[in-house]
């Protein structure tokens, strides 16, 4: 498992505890105490050090390598999902993935963003940053939730939207722009849970939902600590004071109204505990389609256009 910089010590503590049970083979339970007092120290050291985290280090908990993707939880959640592929325009971008799926016998769509777990899948996968066609995709799947009047659940795990020159040429502002307009008109209940990274228009590409919902140690920006602080000090490294300037926690996003949900994530960050994440999360999501379903279409969607005016 990848280790962060503030957990090495946790690492370590949990390395010397290993030790002293595998030094005491002879079983004579020579160590016994002395486990205890160590593990009793852990302990109290992983509630420090988690209950007291920067916003740069959730913000590395939100990158961490082991952390689980779109397609993790679509695959925790729905045993049935069936992928949907292309724009009908240009071609199928695979850092946006889209389809059919079913969660405890609730019928929806399912959209995401995902990244890759090693250099050939990320390439694949553009690092999680879409081009046009993945935006334009998310938007044909949503409509054809419409049509078969399915909930959308849409998961948001991006750095931003791909800035390259074809991804301009093919008007990158222009699909980023109608999905944001036309999600507004989406006629049927959508929920977008921020999973991991939520950067900028390539998050809110797909973000626009009746419920943002998210995770504990995801973050939620405008533009990246290391990009903000490259403008403010042209230095990157200043990019822990910037990640506390910006106010992109879970927390501030909840106090600002952004977000109508945090959902706490097991000690250390979800990867620790996947099947209990998306458990929990899963449970939120359900809700969160009824409570909304609960609302006549007109109140429906004026809440959700009321909502991102402000």
């Amino acid at each position: 498992m990848s280790i962060l910089d503030f957990e090495k010590p946790i690492k370590e503590l949990e390395d010397k505890i290993e030790s002293l049970k595998q030094f005491d083979l002879s079983g004579d339970n020579i160590n016994d105490s002395a486990i205890k007092n160590l593990e009793s120290d852990l302990a109290k050291l992983r509630d420090k050090v988690y209950k007291n985290l920067s916003t740069w280090q959730r913000i590395q908990i939100a990158r961490h390598p082991e952390r689980p993707f779109s397609l993790d939880y679509i695959h925790m959640m729905s045993s049935d999902f069936v992928e949907l592929h292309g724009d009908r325009l240009f071609a199928d971008d695979l850092a946006i993935i889209a389809g059919f799926g079913e969660i405890d016998g609730v019928k929806v769509m399912l959209i995401g963003q995902q990244k890759g777990r090693e250099t050939k899948e990320n390439i694949m996968r553009n690092f999680g940053c879409a081009h046009p066609e993945g935006y334009r995709k998310a938007m044909r799947v949503m409509k054809m939730a419409e049509k078969f009047k399915l909930p959308v659940v849409i998961f948001i795990d991006t750095p931003g939207a791909y800035p390259g020159i074809g991804a301009e040429e093919r008007g990158q502002a222009q699909a980023i722009a109608e999905n944001i307009r036309d999600m507004a008109r989406v006629k049927v209940p959508i929920v977008a849970v921020v999973i991991g990274e939520g950067g900028s228009g390539g998050a809110l590409g797909i973000g626009v939902a009746d419920k943002v919902l998210m995770l504990e140690h995801a973050y939620y920006s405008v533009i990246s600590p290391e990009g903000c602080a490259s403008i403010l000090w042209r230095n990157s490294a200043k990019a822990p004071e910037a990640a506390k300037a910006l106010k992109i926690t879970s927390e501030d996003l909840y106090a600002f109204g952004i977000v109508e949900e945090v959902i706490p994530e097991p000690l250390g960050g979800v990867h620790n505990a996947p099947e209990v994440a998306s458990a929990v999360l899963k449970k939120v999501i359900l809700r969160s389609i009824k409570e909304i379903e609960g609302l006549s279409l007109e109140d429906m969607l004026e809440q959700r256009y009321q909502k991102f005016r402000k």
